[in-house]
């Protein structure tokens, strides 16, 4: 028999940034609790990605490094609500953040070389910057002229 679902599945994507204190098994333990609620729901898991350990930009719970994981799944919600709820009552889970997954993006981790370097759109963008002479104005667009009306109902609800 096929499987039934109701509602609609959407895919979510989670980056989890675990303590790097804990032992891989205790982490490979929660992704794999985070699976298992998403498959008992009947959502999909698409992948896990380990990125490995990565130093953090300013220290989370006294800790400069974390161990980063990307996971990848489809499911309803309601479903994201509770494997989000079970993260953050976690220890071991320095922090997390679900987004909506686009798809073709790219789920690999950033190479360190490359986030050392600045990516080369930006230095096209400062060159074509630089390049503007000082005779030639750049046009702004107006004030927003929409932000000086006031909502009528907003009006009302003070009055009373």
């Amino acid at each position: 028999m096929g499987r039934t679902v109701i509602g609609t599945l959407t895919t979510y994507e989670i980056l989890l940034m675990l303590d790097p204190e804990q032992a891989e098994a205790r982490q490979d333990e929660i992704v794999a609790r985070a699976r298992e609620t998403v498959e008992k729901s009947g959502g999909t898991w698409r992948s896990h990605d380990p990125w490995g350990r990565r130093r953090l930009a300013y220290e989370i719970a006294k800790k400069s490094e974390a161990v980063y994981h990307l996971v990848v799944f489809e499911s309803e919600g309601e479903t994201l609500d509770e494997v989000s709820r079970v993260l953050k009552i976690d220890d071991a889970v320095l922090r997390h953040m679900a987004t909506r997954h686009v798809e073709g993006s790219r789920t690999s981790a950033p190479r360190d070389d490359v986030l050392a370097q600045p990516a080369p759109a930006q230095a096209e963008e400062t060159t074509a910057v630089t390049a503007v002479s000082d005779e030639e104005e750049p046009e702004y667009a107006g004030p927003d002229e929409s932000a000086d009306v006031e909502d009528e109902t907003s009006v009302e609800d003070e009055e009373e």
